[in-house]
């Protein structure tokens, strides 16, 4: 019949418990810096240019209509010029 715990869990073979609580620590113990609103709004704004910016690039390497891929394009452009606006 098996052995619950008969063996110790993989990866924890190479190191010590402490080891690893020690790098879980210094990974995700770090507090991020609070922002303000106006940064935290900033935030939001990049990040949804940047998720728009992504979409036009993919729908730009499936596009086949010329007038279509131009109007992407010039979308692009936009998105870029808003993107480094901000910083």
């Amino acid at each position: 019949m098996f052995q619950y715990n008969s063996d110790v869990a993989r990866g924890w073979e190479s190191k010590s418990v402490e080891e690893q609580q020690a790098e879980t620590s210094e990974f995700y113990g770090k507090p991020k810096p609070r922002l303000t609103s106006d940064q935290k709004a900033n935030q939001q704004l990049r990040d949804g240019l940047l998720m728009s910016r992504n979409r036009i690039v993919q729908q730009l390497t499936t596009v086949q209509n010329s007038r279509h891929q131009k109007m992407l394009e010039s979308v692009l452009a936009d998105l870029d010029a808003k993107i480094s606006q901000l910083g």
